[in-house]
C-alpha cells in the first residue's frame, strides 16, 4: 500500500509528472524506429538474420540495439557508436592537454567536449555503416530481400540513414537527460535489453516445458533474483572514510569542531561501472580476428583460436574475458578517481581525515584504500560478467535467456534502475514526500 501511496505522490508533482510523460513519449519513438526496416530490403525475408543474431557475440550486440540490429532497422547502429565516442574522448582526456583544460573549465568545457563527441560519433558511424551493410549477406540476407539491389545508390542511402538514426538517437538520449528524468544514453540501452527478456525468459521456459521441468524454471527465477540483487550490492557498496573538519573561531583562528562535525567519503566498491567489461568485450574480439589472419588460420593454433573464442560461454573466452576485466577495473578506477584532487579539495576546505596529515598522505591513504577496495570489486565484477557462461554449462540455459543472469546486460539493468530511482526520490523529498528508496530520510506530506 505503501508503495501505491508512492506513485500518487509522483503523479501530484506536475513537473515529475511531465518529465516521465516526456521520456516514456521519446522511449516508444526509440521503440518504433528499432521495428523500422531500411529502404530497399523486404521486411519478409529477415529470418536467417534474426535466426543467426540471436546467440554469441551477434546476439550481445543485438541486445543492446533492443533487436535493431536483426531487423536490418534505421537504428540497426543503436547507441553505440555514441558510447564508443565517449569513452574515445574520456581516454585521450588523460594524454591531451586541450582536452583537460576542456574539462577544468566548468560548463563551458563540457559543452565542447560534448561537441565534439559527437563529431567523433559521426566518424565512428560512417566507419561501422558501411561494415554493417557489407555484412548482411553473410549474416543471413538473401540477394532477393535487397530489392534494389546492392549498388551505390542502396549504399550511400542507406550509409545516410543509419548515420542520422545514430544521430537522432542520441538526440533521444541527450532530451530525456535534459527534459526528462535523466540518464537519457542509458535508458535508450536499457529499454533495448528489457526488449529482449520476455521473449529470451518465454522460450526458455517454454524448452522446459517440453522436458516437463517447471522446477528448473522455479529454480532459474530464485537465481536470477540472487544475482539482480548481487549486482545490487555491487553497485551500491562503499568504503565511508571518516573525515572531520575545523571550523573558524571568532578570533579568526580554526579548531577542531568535535560534536557533529564527523562526515565521511564514500569510496565505491566498483567505481568504474560497467566499463571494464565493455573493454573487455572490444578486446574479445581479438583473438579471433588473430586467428582467422590469412597465416593462422590454416595451422593448428589459428584454428583453435577462432573455435575457443567465437563461444562466449566457452571455457578460455571467458577466463581471459575475466582477467581482462580485473585489469581494466583497476585502470579504469585509476583514470576516473582522482585522489589527488579529492585530498587537495578536503585540505582547502578545512577537512581531515584523522590520524592521516593533509596533502600527499591524504592523496596516498586514500590511493591505498581504493587499491585495497578494487581488488574484490574486481573480481566480484568478473565473476557477474563470466556468470551466464556458467549457468550455462550448469543448467543448460538458453543463450538468450542466459545473457540476463550477468555481465553488461544485467548490470546496465540493475545500474539505471538505481539511477532512476534515485533521481525520482530526489524530486519526492525535495516535495516533502517520502522517497522511494528507504536510503532517503522519509518525510510526511504536506498539505
Amino acid at each position: 500500500m505503501k508503495f501505491i501511496e508512492t506513485l500518487k505522490n509522483v503523479w501530484k508533482i506536475e513537473e515529475l509528472r511531465n518529465r516521465i510523460i516526456l521520456t516514456v513519449g521519446l522511449l516508444l519513438v526509440y521503440r518504433f524506429g528499432a521495428q523500422v526496416v531500411l529502404p530497399g530490403i523486404d521486411a519478409a525475408q529477415l529470418e536467417t538474420l534474426q535466426s543467426n543474431t540471436d546467440s554469441g557475440l551477434l546476439g550481445l550486440l543485438n541486445a543492446f540495439t533492443g533487436g535493431a540490429f536483426a531487423n536490418a532497422s534505421i537504428f540497426a547502429l543503436g547507441i553505440m557508436p555514441y558510447i564508443s565516442a565517449s569513452i574515445v574522448v574520456q581516454l585521450m582526456g588523460i594524454a591531451i592537454p586541450y582536452l583537460q583544460k576542456l574539462q577544468k573549465e566548468g560548463a563551458s568545457g563540457q559543452k565542447k567536449i560534448n561537441q565534439i563527441t559527437r563529431w567523433l560519433t559521426i566518424a565512428i558511424c560512417l566507419v561501422q555503416a558501411p561494415g554493417y551493410l557489407a555484412s548482411l549477406p553473410s549474416l543471413g540476407i538473401p540477394q532477393s530481400a535487397f530489392l534494389l539491389g546492392q549498388g551505390g545508390l542502396f549504399y550511400f542511402s542507406s550509409i545516410v540513414i543509419l548515420v542520422t538514426g545514430c544521430i537522432f538517437a542520441m538526440w533521444l538520449g541527450e532530451k530525456i537527460t535534459d527534459k526528462g528524468i535523466g540518464n537519457g544514453i542509458s535508458l535508450l540501452i536499457m529499454v533495448g535489453i528489457i526488449a529482449r527478456l520476455p521473449l529470451s525468459f518465454f522460450q526458455n521456459a517454454a524448452s522446459r516445458l517440453e522436458g516437463n521441468n517447471v522446477m528448473l524454471i522455479l529454480i532459474e527465477l530464485v537465481l536470477w533474483f540472487v544475482i539482480i540483487f548481487a549486482s545490487i550490492m555491487l553497485i551500491m557498496a562503499v568504503r565511508k572514510i571518516a573525515v572531520q573538519y575545523a571550523r573558524r573561531t571568532a578570533s579568526g583562528g580554526y579548531e577542531k569542531n568535535i560534536m557533529g562535525s564527523r562526515q565521511y567519503i564514500p569510496l565505491k566498491l566498483n567505481a568504474s561501472g560497467v566499463m571494464p567489461i565493455i573493454f573487455a568485450q572490444a578486446i574479445m574480439f581479438v583473438p579471433g580476428l588473430i586467428g582467422g589472419t590469412s597465416f593462422m588460420k590454416d595451422s593448428a593454433a589459428g584454428q583453435w583460436l577462432q573455435s575457443q573464442f567465437s563461444d562466449i560461454f566457452g571455457f578460455w573466452y571467458n577466463l581471459l574475458f575475466a582477467f581482462l576485466i580485473i585489469i581494466f577495473t583497476y585502470f579504469y578506477t585509476a583514470i576516473t578517481v582522482p585522489t589527488n584532487k579529492m585530498a587537495d579539495d578536503l585540505k582547502r576546505s578545512g577537512g581531515f581525515i584523522p590520524g592521516i596529515r593533509p596533502g600527499s598522505e591524504t592523496s596516498e591513504y586514500l590511493d591505498k584504500i581504493m587499491s585495497q577496495i578494487t581488488l574484490p570489486g574486481s573480481i566480484f565484477l568478473a565473476l557477474i560478467a563470466v556468470f551466464p557462461a556458467i549457468i550455462v554449462k550448469l543448467m543448460n540455459v538458453q543463450s538468450g535467456w542466459a545473457l540476463f543472469f550477468g555481465g553488461t546486460s544485467l548490470l546496465i539493468l540493475v545500474g539505471v534502475a538505481i539511477d532512476t530511482m534515485q533521481q525520482v526520490n530526489s524530486y519526492l523529498l525535495n516535495r516533502h514526500y517520502d522517497g522511494l528508496m528507504k536510503t532517503g530520510k522519509n518525510r510526511k506530506a504536506v498539505a
